[in-house]
C-alpha cells in the first residue's frame, strides 16, 4: 500500500483503497474521489439511479467526513434494501443513517 502526503492529508493510493480528503479549511470534494462515489450510485433500479444522483449533485459535497463514510456504507446495500430504506418502508439505523436518509428522502 502506497501513502503519499497531498498537503491536505494523507491519500490512501492503494487499488480499493482510495479515500476522499478534503482540505481542513474548506469541503472542495476531490474531484476523482467524487467520480467514484457517482459510478458507485448507478445502480440496476432506475429509481435509485435518480434519487441518488440528484443527492450527489445537490447535497454529497455539503456532508462532512461522518455523513461521506454513512452514504458509502449505504452505497454498500444491495438495492432492494437500500430503496426500501429509502422509500421507508423499512427502518435505517437511529442517528447518522437516519438523518442521512431524510437528507435523501428530501431530494
Amino acid at each position: 500500500m502506497k501513502m503519499q502526503d497531498t498537503g491536505f492529508g494523507i491519500q490512501d493510493s492503494a487499488e480499493g483503497g482510495e479515500r476522499a480528503f478534503l482540505a481542513p479549511e474548506s469541503r472542495v470534494l476531490n474531484p476523482e474521489s467524487l467520480k467514484r462515489v457517482r459510478w458507485r450510485a448507478r445502480r440496476g433500479l432506475l429509481e435509485l439511479d435518480i434519487v441518488l444522483g440528484r443527492f450527489i449533485d445537490t447535497h454529497y459535497e455539503q456532508l462532512d467526513e461522518a455523513g461521506r463514510q454513512t452514504f458509502e456504507t449505504l452505497l454498500d446495500m444491495p438495492d432492494n434494501p437500500l430503496w426500501d430504506m429509502i422509500a421507508g418502508r423499512l427502518e435505517a439505523a437511529a442517528g447518522e443513517q437516519q438523518a442521512l436518509l431524510e437528507k435523501i428522502r428530501a431530494v
